[in-house]
């Protein structure tokens, strides 16, 4: 990462930022984000502890190879493939869901799918459940209906399963896009309450998608944590003057104090945080405090995904990330939500170490 030692403005500020995302852009985002650009199956490193990720590539490619035929159903907007009847119902599984714990690389292997799935990108859509929603909010709901569907292949990650609204209305645009004949791909949260053995219950997912299951393959993945396997302890929390010195010796970087950001993000709705990152090489945080109510900690879990996503590092000071959620909130509903979060920002930081090694 370019830094100097004495940069030539001052820091960022994710504060000062109020981004507005055309519905336009939703709609050309929906790929996997940079982090998952240069994934592939063969990239995918399987415990070899655990032969259910082995069988995951493989059964994986298998389903990717066999989109490479005509549409299901020829329907849609983009009706180029002739070969197979108008009227022509799917049959057998259309989807396939990925059911395993956070960090057993369920998104690197659904971005492996995307990018394996022999089809031009224009005729693939990858987005997590709240981009999903986001854009059927900015589209109307038959206006994403006809725009996807005359796609190959929609993967949602994380699709989430503690809204039952937004899973009701996921759930009837997923119905009208596998009788258009489109392939579904998706990982999920899992209900609040029904937390298990720590990890996500396909009985769950199949049952909340009302009449689609008949449609998905589930595909238990199991494994612990990767960004944990083998990998030393997060760095412990740097000074606020190291934080600040590295944010300024950093071209790029933002500077924030951990308060102001979390009330900044009441104000800017999640489908932008996205847009809220740009261009960002590096987040610096001063006084990490723990977060003081749930609402606050779900927006933050947004903004984890997609600095997570993004590759962005995190360097903090005051408390350590695992200290971030109340003992209470790693025991309720939302408890995977939050490890995810703790898991991921974990790595940002260990990824931030390079900034105060200069």
């Amino acid at each position: 990462m370019p830094t100097s030692p004495i940069a030539e403005a001052a820091p960022l500020s994710l504060c000062a930022r109020e981004p507005h995302v055309p519905a336009d852009r939703l709609v050309a985002e929906m790929v996997p984000p940079p982090r998952f650009d240069s994934v592939r199956f063969d990239t995918y490193v399987p415990d070899p502890d655990q032969p259910s990720q082995i069988e995951a590539v493989k059964v994986l490619s298998d389903f990717a190879q066999g989109l490479g035929g005509a549409h299901a159903t020829g329907s849609g907007r983009r009706r180029w493939f002739a070969r197979t009847p108008k009227n022509t119902a799917p049959t057998g599984p259309r989807g396939v869901y990925l059911d395993g714990g956070y960090g057993v690389g369920k998104t690197h292997l659904l971005a492996s799918l995307w990018h394996a799935t022999p089809a031009e990108p224009s005729l693939k859509a990858f987005g997590t459940f709240v981009e999903l929603t986001n854009l059927v909010g900015a589209l109307g709901f038959q206006q994403t209906v006809q725009t996807l569907s005359g796609h190959r292949l929609l993967c949602i990650d994380e699709f989430e399963l503690d809204d039952p609204g937004d899973t009701v209305l996921v759930s009837t645009l997923l119905r009208r896009l596998v009788e258009a004949g489109v392939a579904l791909a998706a990982t999920s949260n899992t209900l609040p309450g029904k937390l298990g053995e720590g990890r996500f219950a396909a009985a769950d997912f199949l049952r909340e998608i009302q009449g689609l299951s008949a449609h998905f393959r589930p595909l238990r993945i199991d494994g612990e944590d990767y960004r944990h396997r083998g990998l030393p302890e997060a760095p412990p929390p740097y000074s606020d003057e190291q934080v600040t010195k590295a944010a300024y010796a950093t071209r790029g970087a933002s500077l924030d104090d951990f308060p102001s950001l979390l009330e900044h993000l009441a104000k800017v709705h999640p489908s932008r945080y996205g847009a809220l990152t740009d261009e960002l090489r590096a987040v610096c945080l001063t006084d990490v405090t723990p977060v003081p109510d749930q609402s606050t900690a779900l927006r933050l879990v947004v903004l984890a995904d997609r600095l997570y996503d993004r590759e962005v590092p995190v360097l903090a000071s005051g408390l350590p990330f695992d200290q971030l959620f109340s003992d209470d909130m790693l025991n309720g509903g939302y408890r995977k939500k939050y490890f995810r979060a703790i898991s991921r920002l974990t790595a940002l930081a260990r990824d931030a170490k390079a900034l105060v090694a200069q």
